[in-house]
């Protein structure tokens, strides 16, 4: 049986927030540690019945890059969905979703330019 590893290291600053986030996985192309700005990971807890979540930024990580990491992340679980249950009703709502939260992220940005 194959086993895959994922690793992250995160430094903390004085005030334990992130500084620099990196990470591994044994499956991807490039080797080594890659730097990034942002983690969201999402743990089914069988026990209690619930997921449980880790999101870390760095403050490197500008407003615009978050919202549009979020919404990315609303979109691949839309594909997840139908992939893994056929559902097309719930998997086309999320993406319409996304699609209203692309709009309002551009109109915001027009606002300020």
């Amino acid at each position: 049986m194959k086993k895959s590893e994922i690793k992250f290291q995160i430094e903390l600053d004085e005030h334990n927030l992130p500084k620099n986030i990196q990470w591994d996985a044994s499956d991807k192309e490039a080797e080594g540690l890659e730097s990034t700005k942002s983690i969201s990971v999402n743990v089914w807890d069988n026990l209690n019945h619930a997921t449980l979540r880790i999101d870390l930024w760095t403050e490197e990580m500008s407003v615009v890059e978050m919202k549009r990491f979020y919404i990315d992340i609303l979109g691949g679980m839309a594909q997840t969905i139908l992939n893994s249950t056929g559902d097309e009703y719930i998997s086309e709502e999320i993406k319409e979703l996304c699609d209203r939260l692309v709009r309002h992220v551009n109109e915001e940005n027009k606002k300020k330019a």
